[in-house]
């Protein structure tokens, strides 16, 4: 029986195609030129102590709606004077109402490095985000085979992109460090049932080098999980739906960074 997870790959290979028809991708490559240059989000994320990449989203499969009242670069705004360190903006459109325009949007806002949080499957995608003005990109490592793993992974550096590889299953930890991956995130939210566990971060930990830097993704709400996750060696975490339901996204990522 497909999952949610298989159902946004369909789509999402759909959604390339009519792109390509719109835009080509030799277009899209010259486009690349003109993109502003990179910001530094694998130093930022590296700094002492723990890193708070800030998630910009208004709905999920799981969730629906997250937030009515959802204006991008405001959010980013925010986001960026209550400390976050880096953003993510979501640029699906079909399942979790994101677009591209607001990555573009909110890079221009803020001086904070910017991932392009996406279902990325094919190169043409990768130039979208460098063009849009990403300054890094997500590949999930459940939704790419063994070689397509590894050619988006050598693409996106290539043109320069920062490269945060996901995994949530464990057998997928060696593909992850096979393809070359620095930045490693743990997602703690099964993609394919939407369940979440922070525990999940901690049970794969020991198995990754001592040289990559973690990112625990999902499920982190207060303060208390923070600190777990940093003493047990996690350097950054990416926090979305607690911040987003929030009344006032402030005070909330400032409870979470434990400011009182």
């Amino acid at each position: 029986m497909p999952t949610i997870l298989d159902d946004i790959v369909a789509c999402k290979w759909r959604e390339i195609a009519a792109a390509k028809r719109a835009v080509p991708e030799a277009d899209l490559i010259r486009r690349c030129d003109d993109a502003p240059p990179l910001r530094d989000f694998t130093g930022c994320l590296k700094k002492p102590g723990m890193r708070i990449i800030a998630e910009i989203k208004k709905a999920s499969p799981s969730a629906g709606i997250i937030r009515a009242d959802f204006d991008p670069v405001a959010i980013a705004r925010t986001y960026e004077a209550h400390g976050a360190d880096c953003l993510s903006v979501l640029t699906d459109r079909s399942f979790f109402q994101g677009d591209l325009g607001y990555l573009t949007a909110v890079r221009d806002a803020v001086a904070l490095p910017v991932l392009r949080k996406e279902f990325i499957l094919d190169p043409y995608q990768l130039f979208e985000a460098r063009a849009a003005g990403a300054d890094a990109v997500l590949l999930i490592a459940e939704i790419l085979p063994d070689g397509e793993l590894r050619k988006l992974f050598d693409q996106a550096v290539q043109i320069g992109l920062h490269v945060l590889v996901e995994l949530h299953d464990a057998d997928q930890l060696q593909r992850v460090i096979d393809c070359g991956a620095k930045l490693i995130g743990i997602n703690n939210r099964d993609l394919r049932t939407f369940r979440t566990s922070l525990d999940h971060t901690l049970d794969l930990l020991a198995s990754i080098p001592a040289d990559c830097t973690v990112v625990s993704e999902s499920g982190v709400k207060a303060h208390g999980d923070l600190k777990r996750l940093e003493i047990a060696g996690v350097k950054a975490v990416l926090v979305g739906e607690s911040l987003m339901r929030a009344p006032d996204i402030g005070a909330a990522l400032d409870q979470l960074r434990g400011i009182v």
